[in-house]
């Protein structure tokens, strides 16, 4: 469960698709494309939700890994910062009438990886047509594709999810690679109940504006420096300022079995200023029986634990770091990673 400072920390992250807290690039995004939907009607949530919206209400089997702790932000037995704004979509669908399209943006909260094209707190939009009639799902996605990244080849392929049917995943060209941006497919039943016809779309906000404007690394995306932040608040290509040379150091530590690269990335985060951590890259994992005795010994392993090397890659887009100050954060990430009690 959160502990009350995590809790206001994680509260505190601002939403850059709330004009509230201040304009961003990715609110032209969802501006855009209200003006391509029909009828569109957009809600917003407070992001603690029911753990019943997030999981039950949308088909989560009780035994989905994501509903365990180690990906899931838990702040009380039904209570939880939302995973996903389809967290929305249930209790929006009580009020919407037919021919609507709902547009639910906003932060969600996820353990995840470090590098540079992930956050633990990412932006997302979830877009659902709500309709008298059957719709084409093919007409909906190259609105949405061709209104968010217009020129970008795009392509689909089978999906699942628990609250769609017949459900695809969406992927456009960039650099010749093929990288995801949304998911959708028919909206499942249990979830639409007494409206007639849905489709349901989840969308990577953070993603699709990076691949807009050309931006490389999503810290930034909230990178406060002047030259930076001012690149933030329109769509065109990002012009990118004088690179700073990335400083690597290797970590090794202990952590029980079940750490994975999502776990710990949210541990470092926690240690260290996200905008400073660039990547982390587990080099290896060796169970402690493995280990020789003297290093058994020496760094006093138990049973259910193992030996990982991380390597750490920091890099602030606006300066050098020093020696001194990475030396500081490997020293802090030993000290603070430490195995949780099981």
């Amino acid at each position: 469960m959160y502990r009350t400072e995590e809790l206001v920390q994680a509260l505190n992250v601002r939403d850059l698709t709330d004009p509230a807290q201040g304009p961003h690039a990715m609110q032209l995004l969802i501006a855009d494309l209200r003006q391509a939907l029909d009828n569109p009607r957009e809600v917003r949530h407070h992001p603690l939700v029911p753990v019943e919206h997030n999981y039950e209400h949308l088909g989560y089997p009780r035994d989905a890994i994501t509903r365990d702790a180690r990906y899931t932000r838990y702040v009380s037995e039904t209570c939880m910062l939302r995973s996903h704004t389809t967290a929305m979509i249930p209790p929006a669908l009580k009020n919407a009438t037919p021919d609507v399209t709902l547009l639910c943006p906003g932060l969600v909260y996820r353990r995840d990886t470090v590098d540079r094209l992930h956050t633990g707190t990412p932006h997302q939009l979830d877009v659902w047509r709500i309709s008298n009639a059957e719709e084409p799902l093919e007409d909906l996605i190259h609105t949405v594709v061709t209104t968010l990244l217009p020129g970008k080849r795009y392509r689909t392929i089978d999906a699942q999810h628990p609250y769609t049917t017949h459900g695809k995943q969406i992927d456009v060209e960039h650099d010749g690679e093929w990288v995801e941006i949304a998911e959708c497919g028919r909206a499942a039943r249990h979830v639409v109940k007494h409206h007639p016809h849905g489709l349901a779309m989840g969308l990577g906000l953070d993603r699709i504006l990076m691949l807009r404007k050309g931006i490389p690394d999503i810290r930034l995306l909230r990178n406060p420096h002047p030259r930076i932040s001012t690149q933030m608040l329109d769509l065109t290509e990002y012009r990118p300022i004088s690179r700073h040379p990335a400083a690597i150091r290797d970590v090794s530590i202990i952590a029980n079995d079940e750490e994975d690269a999502e776990t710990l990335g949210d541990r470092i985060r926690a240690l260290v200023p996200e905008d400073v951590v660039e990547e982390i890259e587990i080099l290896s994992e060796t169970p402690s029986e493995q280990l020789p005795p003297h290093v058994q010994q020496r760094l006093e392993t138990k049973r259910g634990q193992k030996n990982v090397l991380i390597r750490v890659t920091m890099r602030a887009p606006e300066r050098t770091l020093t020696d001194r100050e990475t030396n500081e954060i490997r020293d802090r990430l030993l000290q603070g990673l430490r195995p949780t009690a099981p």
